[in-house]
């Protein structure tokens, strides 16, 4: 192996990179021969976890929000991720856009309309009236519940772990460098290879059906601009021209591109926010804003123990009801992210102490989601028609945008903006932002992929890296060719099943990270002394 990463140019781990790379192939190739059967078994696996472990990922999340605002507000908060007079790479606005962007961009645009509308039509709380006002005040709060603090704390948990083992510690850029504490020296040994091989994979199936998601919606806005038919050859094409952008994006690196990127995208969502605010009920909507961040305070705590026990008794839907396809199907895809996303926010917060990590990381991009879902939200169910009484279940008698959720939720928000001014020039300007953080996340998971592979935060060659980028768009390109819906679904709950381990995993960072704080001697230097790095150095 060593020979061959010589003879192609790379400057990688050749056991990392080629077994990645080899298990990525076989397991396309077997996915794309039988998807029906690789998607029942996963299906099945699912289904057993949703049902008997449910608990264990709400419960979990929430223990990782606790303690990653205790170690913030601890003594442990004054730590400096790199040496003690390190300055952060990059500037607060600029840190704040890379984040986001790189993490949930897509997510808001995909459910800012979709997920509020669901949960007003579809109540989660069994004896709640759909399209009542206690249906929107429910809507609001599960749907910030489900992309606020518990999903930042679902990166914010692997991304400390990560900046604190890399920069205190001077480990590899790797996923195993965060399990030093439990494993010693063994994080250089095949253990800790599988690992990094596994978190690669995770990552890059997270991104290849997100990829297929994103490009759902682009179809959709481009066939209710212009009657472009929803077609696979539409959604190849629309993988293959974003795809280029993202390769762009990489080639000119973390600073040039995915920072220029970030901005630009940022600037245009805010924009559109704003668009809706003025444009629309303004003054409901800013009592909205206000409202919704009560709401959110109120029911945060209720929300983040909930686990519709009763629901076996209280409504048809099984032992999980509604719940098992909302909020632990979210845990359980989110927690298969935590590796490219934590990497990622540890390679551009080196410098910042731990309580300035945290505090960013769990709030800035939270109180963003907020104000976007307020704002979006509250909109929508406003033109979906907010009263008293039930209304009729989706059908002719159901507001506009939940007939549009219910028919195609890719849909959604292009079916919001018809009720704006200016539609078509807003409704194109929506799929620009799309595509455009469709690009910022592919090109950040190539970055923190092609990161895993070197150990180190410093770009391979460029033809690796655009390796990493090529290879998530043909995969998603693949699936949809070659499988259909059946791929993607069949891919959906393979990372479902992942999500397991890695969440255990995420678990074991929190004991590594404690252990490793726990040794830090805080008395002599403000913010701590790091190991030596001759006694973190491998075996020979």
């Amino acid at each position: 192996m060593d020979a061959l990463a010589r003879k192609l140019g790379l400057k990688t781990d050749p056991i990392i990179f080629f077994t990645s790379a080899g298990i990525m192939i076989l397991f396309l190739v077997v996915l794309l021969i039988a998807p029906g059967p690789i998607g029942a078994a996963f299906g099945a696996g699912r289904e057993w976890i949703v049902t008997n472990l449910g608990w264990f990922f709400i419960l979990g999340v929430t223990s990782w929000v606790a303690f990653l605002l205790w170690v913030a507000l601890s003594r442990y908060g004054a730590i400096r991720l790199g040496g003690n007079d390190a300055k952060p790479a990059y500037d607060n606005i600029s840190w704040f856009t890379m984040l986001f962007a790189g993490g949930i961009g897509t997510v808001l645009m995909f459910w800012g309309v979709a997920e509020p509308i669901s949960h007003f039509s579809n109540p989660p709380r069994p004896d709640v009236v759909p399209f009542s006002v206690e249906a929107a005040d429910d809507a609001m709060s599960f749907s910030i519940y489900h992309l606020g603090l518990h999903t930042w704390a679902i990166f914010a948990m692997p991304g400390l772990a990560f900046a604190y083992f890399i920069y205190r510690y001077n480990l590899p850029m790797r996923f195993s460098s965060v399990f030093y504490p439990l494993l010693g020296k063994r994080i250089y040994g095949p253990l800790g290879k599988s690992l990094d091989v596994f978190a690669i994979l995770g990552t890059l199936f997270g991104v290849a059906v997100s990829i297929g998601l994103g490009t759902q919606q682009i179809n959709a806005g481009l066939t209710e601009l212009f009657g472009i038919p929803d077609a696979v050859i539409t959604k190849v094409f629309i993988i293959a021209i974003l795809t280029a952008v993202a390769v762009g994006s990489i080639v000119a690196g973390l600073d040039s591109g995915v920072k220029r990127l970030s901005n630009i995208n940022i600037a245009m969502a805010v924009g559109l926010l704003l668009f809706v605010l003025f444009t629309g009920s303004t003054v409901f909507l800013l009592r909205a804003v206000v409202e919704t961040f009560g709401l959110y305070i109120t029911n945060l705590l209720p929300m983040a123990f909930w686990n519709d026990t009763l629901a076996s008794y209280s409504r048809d839907g099984g032992a999980w009801g509604w719940q098992g396809s909302w909020t632990v199907f979210y845990w359980a895809w989110t927690v298969t992210w935590s590796p490219f996303i934590g990497i990622f926010v540890a390679r551009i917060s080196r410098g910042r102490t731990i309580r300035e990590f945290v505090l960013g990381v769990l709030f800035a991009p939270s109180i963003f989601t907020l104000v976007w879902f307020a704002i979006f939200g509250w909109s929508a169910m406003e033109i979906d028609g907010i009263g008293p009484d039930a209304r009729e279940a989706l059908g002719e008698q159901a507001g506009i945008l939940s007939a549009a959720v219910g028919e195609s939720i890719p849909l959604a928000m292009f079916a919001f903006f018809e009720s704006f001014p200016a539609a078509t020039l807003i409704q194109g300007l929506a799929v620009v932002i799309v595509a455009i953080f469709f690009a910022t996340s592919s090109d950040s998971a190539s970055l923190v992929v092609d990161m895993l592979c070197t150990g180190s935060a410093d770009p391979g060659p460029w033809h690796q890296r655009v390796f990493w980028g090529v290879s998530e768009g043909m995969l998603a390109a693949m699936l949809i060719v070659l499988a259909g819906e059946a791929g993607l679904t069949a891919l959906q709950e393979v990372i479902t099943v992942v999500g397991l381990p890695m969440f255990i995993l995420v678990f074991a960072m929190m004991f590594a990270l404690y252990r490793g704080l726990s040794q830090e001697d805080l008395s002599e230097v403000q913010v701590g002394r790091p190991p030596k790095r001759e006694e973190l150095a491998p075996d020979e």
